[in-house]
């Protein structure tokens, strides 16, 4: 039950209850209220599922919608290519870094508060980063973000796990959660667009800064408490490792196409983060309370999920990344039309999202997890044979094959993986499912727009080019054409000539280093579908398996679904 702050009638004590509508906030009566109402009313399942998907949908446009405005980064702010890397993974990283201290947070002090904190804060992130006028203080406002959506994402999954007990009714509330990711694939790109045509860049912040208030109104008045009071205090020594880790990888991946694949700091880089991650699991292993239990990983069923999560989201992280770019400066689509473009994305993931649970249930989590990433390795094997003027009929197939593999892929596997653990152990269980989608999504645009990157570069031949121009044609795609607009404007019929050649040059690069993404991206998602087939089951074993101290406690008593 959620706590009152005092003995008055709003919560307060005597002369605090007087004075309150003079010393606060006007808005103070309307949040005490909501607070009593959701404290003492009965839970609105329907309401809260509502704003739970809208939370989900806060998150992923953040993604999505920065992805559509990465051409305009490139020329507004002169974002090179290995900023636009930062830029979007200065986000994945500090998700991916602290989703799990998110969830072992909100189990220990409350799940509806940490909800509406990590929501005011990514308010505040948004808005910032629509102030910015260079790509440091993005990048370090997108970071915030970040944060920010590592108090929220885990949180959603947990609360429904406890609002929807039963696991059928849990089933359709997943599809309808997994659902919003597909909507918010859909609506941050066309949005995005139409705000970057109307207003300037920053404007597509605002406008996450305003879906995360409307949901904060709505988590006010809905969202009832849960919490597990068995918590142990939060592993610092393991969010620390787990933090510099995935750091030193990212920052290794996102560096190597300047400093080489395989020199020396690169090198160095990847050997560090291997030495930390293993000192990261003998820790884990070791303390005696982990802030990510590894005994979970001894449950086939939910290594097996985990693992096609991470490789699906590797593999469209990527694709986004670069897709965005190909329409802009390859095919010279408008913003607005770039993300009309790539609805057919965002639907297909939200039907497979709807479909792909209830064929679990009928047929098995293996088969569906497995079928979603064959579709996905089809999808960029099909990709990977893409030109400077292939059909756009052909690209909405290869859209809609990654994205029905994206929904049938990420609901089971996330049912697969929340069906392990216990109710009151949710926070944990969807914080590992948050890590390994944003540990997945963040590689995926590090490995997969590094190594397009790298092929760009080995690719564009500038050496016939005058000097001034070989050096914006390295850094992006974006940069090339801008440089070749300003050769044309300046040196009359030579400078077209020039900057005709250096901006087909820099097309046919780009197309190069995309394809080899596809391809990278397709052969990750065909080693997980064989994977799937070997070690994921068919149907889900014991609720606590794999989870050794709750599972005689579970055969006692079922666990408290709500407190509140």
């Amino acid at each position: 039950m959620v706590s009152h702050i005092g003995d008055g009638p709003s919560g307060l004590s005597g002369l605090e209850a007087q004075t309150a509508p003079i010393l606060l906030p006007p808005c103070y009566n309307f949040i005490m209220l909501t607070l009593r109402r959701s404290a003492n009313g009965a839970v609105n399942k329907t309401a809260v599922l509502i704003t739970l998907c809208l939370a989900v949908f806060v998150v992923n446009v953040s993604t999505t919608i920065i992805n559509i405005a990465l051409p305009t980064l490139a020329t507004e702010i002169g974002a090179s290519t290995r900023d636009l890397l930062w830029i979007v993974d200065a986000f994945n990283l500090a998700f991916a870094a602290l989703v799990l201290a998110g969830g072992s947070l909100s189990d220990r002090f409350g799940r509806r508060a940490l909800l509406l904190i990590g929501l005011g804060v990514f308010l505040i992130a948004s808005m910032g980063g629509a102030l910015s006028s260079d790509s440091t203080t993005l990048i370090i406002w997108r970071g915030v973000a970040g944060v920010a959506a590592a108090m929220v994402y885990p949180v959603t999954l947990s609360i429904l796990a406890n609002v929807f007990t039963e696991r059928s009714e849990r089933v359709k509330a997943l599809g309808l959660w997994g659902a919003a990711t597909g909507l918010s694939v859909a609506v941050g790109p066309v949005v995005g667009g139409a705000l970057l045509e109307s207003f300037w860049w920053g404007s597509i912040l605002v406008f996450n800064g305003a879906a995360a208030a409307a949901t904060l109104l709505f988590a006010l008045r809905f969202v009832p408490d849960s919490r597990d009071p068995a918590t142990p205090p939060l592993d610092y020594v393991g969010l620390v490792l787990s933090t510099v880790a995935l750091g030193a990888l990212v920052y290794s991946i996102i560096e190597a196409p300047d400093r080489g694949w395989s020199s020396v700091p690169t090198l160095v880089g990847f050997v560090i983060a291997a030495i930390i991650l293993a000192v990261f699991v003998l820790h884990e292993i070791r303390v005696e309370h982990p802030m990510l239990d590894v005994r979970l990983f001894t449950n086939l069923r939910f290594t097996a999920a985990s693992g096609a999560v991470t490789s699906a989201f590797f593999a469209l992280f990527g694709f986004i990344f670069l897709v965005t770019q190909y329409f802009q400066s390859v095919r010279d689509y408008g913003a607005l039309e770039t993300g009309v473009r790539m609805l057919p994305v965002a639907g297909s993931i939200a039907v497979a999202s709807l479909l792909g649970p209830r064929l679990a249930v009928f047929i098995g989590s293996k088969v569906v997890v497995a079928l979603g990433l064959v579709s996905l390795s089809a999808a960029f094997g099909w990709a990977s044979t893409l030109s400077i003027d292939t059909g756009y009929w052909s690209i909405v197939g290869q859209m809609v094959l990654l994205g029905a593999g994206i929904g049938l892929t990420s609901t089971p596997a996330t049912e697969a993986i929340m069906g392990v653990v216990s109710p009151e152990k949710a926070g944990m269980g969807s914080a590992v499912n948050d890590a390994t989608r944003e540990l997945g999504g963040t590689l995926g645009v590090a490995v997969i727009g590094s190594v397009a990157l790298s092929v760009y570069r080995d690719h564009l031949h500038t050496e016939s080019l005058p000097e001034q121009l070989q050096e914006p044609a390295r850094e992006s795609v974006g940069a090339a054409l801008a440089a070749s607009e300003q050769v044309a404007a300046t040196l009359g019929q030579l400078g077209a000539n020039v900057g005709a050649r250096l901006a087909d040059t820099a097309r046919l690069s780009f197309v190069d280093g995309f394809t080899t993404g596809c391809v990278v991206a397709g052969v990750v998602t065909a080693v997980a579908a064989v994977l799937t087939l070997i070690y994921l089951p068919a149907h889900p074993t014991a609720p606590d398996a794999g989870d050794p101290d709750v599972e005689n406690k579970a055969k006692a008593q079922k666990p408290s679904a709500v407190d509140g």
